[in-house]
């Protein structure tokens, strides 16, 4: 799972990883649309030329590609790595569709989408003028198996034939025969079982093209070979300091999503979030053409901010998809009765979790697992109807069939970091509506660390506890999948399936799901799925999180997918 800001299984584990530093699902400025002087804080078509400065919390660690975990390629290292498939660079739903990158299209599959043929386009080179070849990109994902390049996405190794067993090139050099390259611009790849998502998997940094003349294994990091539109000229404290300047190799004519206007970027990071956003807010010297790319505005700095009609002017808002959601373990009484998840679930006020969570402008209610976006498959329902302020009564009704009749008391695990997901704000809020329906419930908090440790190990996973999920793509599979497959119950490790889920229909359905190639068709069933299981209380939908960052007063053609959520610097001007 991850979590509202950066992307990934790590992201869940930390409390959801991917959305902030790649980015969540968006809908651009508030007010605005693309191309618009509106949509960006300084009139004026946007141009080539001058530095844009990026401001981050998070250093942007282990630049390598095939250590990175990032949605869609990721904010920063898709200026440098180019890949098979990428985002579609576009605001709104229309940033939500996979578009092809170096690959002439998005991939042919054989019948039973078992077997992804690629092309590469014409023209495509490193940043020394050398030639890429399909060679270069079986080599980069190859080298993503090796166990010192540890920390990228696991898919490859699942989905590959001989993917479970391979350990990378430095230890086997034969390779993965599952991935073949009959000629210098054609990519085979031969899969275990049916995927039809593999062009979102592609988009993923581990098909960066990587010669193997140049790869010098865990210090590649320090210089990658750029294939994008920037190379990498300064690398300082693994990524707290990364300096890129143009790639004169790169060619827009081969590169239809990445605008690089700017002529540098400078990405600063190690910073403290109130200093990101004063320094943006004040949008003076370098730091008016700055941006970040991992950093919200919490509720006090948005209530300050929206009081400025020019600060305002200057917010991008976006939605990655993200739900929080309360978790049970139906192996932990009492919650092993459906009854009294189901009088839980009515019991939830969702108006005062949203204003725990920041407002309206930073969370909205949630009642559906899958987010409110049509690429996740997004079907409305709401299965146990709490209105805005939750149904005591149904709630107690409930509870007299399940046996308590005079009310239970029950124990909700929370995260002490002040996050407005997991936090105790968020506990406090269900604490209150909970007590109306007769149900006491105590409060646990755990510190960040010990927190993940606790609720997503089968050992010793709470009954009622906080959490949350974001997908490496916006699509029900990888959104889903992980929370109710019963296959992926993990008994040593972090396990996201919290419920331990095992229903053998819900599991034949994934697959079936998973056979298919037409996304559109795959998004209905995934949303059909998820009205199924939501039946069944496992989870209770609270909110979908809002991000709204600012960015400097010369920041010019801002975008924002609902593949990210945020900014993406690739579109940016300063000039």
């Amino acid at each position: 799972m991850r979590q509202p800001s950066v992307i990934s299984r790590r992201v869940a584990a930390a409390a959801a990883v991917l959305a902030v530093a790649a980015g969540a699902a968006a809908c651009g400025p508030e007010g605005s649309s693309k191309g618009s002087d509106d949509t960006s804080g300084a009139a004026g078509a946007p141009k080539k030329g001058g530095t844009l400065t990026v401001l981050n919390s998070a250093p942007q660690e282990d630049f390598d590609p095939a250590r990175l975990y990032t949605s869609g390629g990721g904010n920063v290292p898709s200026l440098v790595f180019r890949t098979l498939t990428t985002r579609n660079r576009e605001d709104g739903a229309e940033g939500a569709k996979v578009v092809p990158d170096l690959a002439t299209d998005l991939g042919k599959p054989s019948k039973n989408a078992t077997v992804w043929t690629y092309t590469l386009k014409d023209g495509l080179k490193y940043e020394d003028g050398t030639a890429i070849t399909s060679a270069d990109i079986k080599y980069g994902i190859e080298r993503s198996f090796a166990a010192e390049l540890s920390g990228g996405a696991p898919y490859l190794r699942d989905w590959l034939i001989g993917g479970a067993d391979y350990q990378g090139p430095y230890k086997d050099k034969k390779g993965l025969d599952s991935i073949e390259t009959p000629d210098a611009k054609t990519i085979v790849f031969h899969l275990n079982k049916p995927e039809g998502e593999f062009p979102y998997l592609a988009t993923q940094t581990q098909t960066t093209p990587v010669p193997k003349a140049k790869d010098t294994g865990t210090k590649y990091e320090e210089h990658p070979l750029s294939s994008g539109p920037y190379k990498v000229v300064r690398n300082e404290g693994d990524g707290e300091r990364l300096v890129l300047e143009r790639n004169t190799h790169w060619s827009a004519a081969t590169d239809e999503e990445r605008k690089a206007y700017p002529d540098r970027i400078d990405v600063r990071s190690g910073l403290d979030s109130a200093v990101i956003n004063q320094r943006l807010s004040a949008s003076q010297g370098a730091d008016s053409a700055a941006v970040t790319t991992d950093t919200n505005l919490g509720p006090a700095e948005l209530a300050k901010v929206s009081g400025d009609k020019k600060l305002a002017a200057r917010v991008g808002t976006g939605h990655f998809g993200y739900t929080n959601y309360i978790a049970f373990n139906p192996k932990v009484k009492p919650f092993d009765n459906p009854k009294v998840r189901q009088a839980i679930s009515y019991a939830v006020d969702r108006s005062s979790v949203v204003n725990a969570a920041g407002g309206s402008s930073l969370a909205e209610p949630a009642t559906t697992f899958l987010p409110d976006q049509k690429s996740f498959g997004y079907t409305p329902y709401d299965a146990f109807p709490a209105g805005k302020n939750g149904n005591a009564a149904k709630a107690r009704e409930l509870l007299k069939e399940a046996g308590y009749p005079k009310g239970l008391t029950v124990t909700l695990t929370h995260n002490n970091e002040k996050n407005f997901a997991t936090s105790p704000e968020i506990a406090t809020a269900l604490q209150e509506a909970l007590k109306k329906a007769g149900i006491t419930v105590k409060l646990r908090g755990l510190e960040s660390n010990a927190y993940s440790d606790t609720v997503y190990n089968v050992k010793t996973e709470p009954g009622f506890f906080l959490g949350g999920w974001g997908a490496d793509w916006p699509s029900g599979g990888p959104f889903f999948a992980p929370i109710f497959d019963g296959r992926q119950i993990v008994k040593a490790g972090y396990n996201f399936n919290s419920a331990q889920f095992d229903d053998a229909s819900v599991n034949k359905e994934i697959d079936e799901i998973n056979k298919l190639t037409d996304l559109s068709a795959a998004a209905k069933r995934w949303g059909a799925l998820d009205k199924k299981v939501g039946e069944q209380a496992l989870t209770v939908p609270l909110f979908h999180p809002v991000y709204k960052r600012l960015y400097g007063k010369s920041v010019k053609n801002v975008v924002i997918s609902d593949w990210t959520g945020v900014l993406d610097i690739s579109q940016v001007a300063v000039k």
